[in-house]
């Protein structure tokens, strides 16, 4: 399974993180030791939704579109 999930930082509330993965719970560990450049300053952080697929070209695709103007918009509205 192919993952896209969406993480908040349990210090800094008000930042969140959209990224993909192949194995969820190793991702979120990186993430929390501080091995990522884009989300090591604002740990701890906690998942807050994920969407698994079969098929890892639709997660990337997803992930673009949550990243977009509108996927933004839309992760407001139905997914925090």
């Amino acid at each position: 399974m192919h993952y896209v999930y969406q993480i908040q930082s349990v210090d800094y509330p008000e930042e969140f993180y959209t990224g993909s993965t192949d194995n969820l719970k190793a991702r979120l560990d990186s993430h929390n030791a501080g091995r990522s450049p884009h989300t090591a300053k604002h740990k701890p952080w906690r998942l807050i939704t994920y969407h698994a697929f079969a098929n890892r070209e639709k997660a990337l695709d997803f992930e673009a579109y949550l990243k977009s103007g509108s996927g933004r918009a839309f992760t407001k509205c139905h997914l925090r």
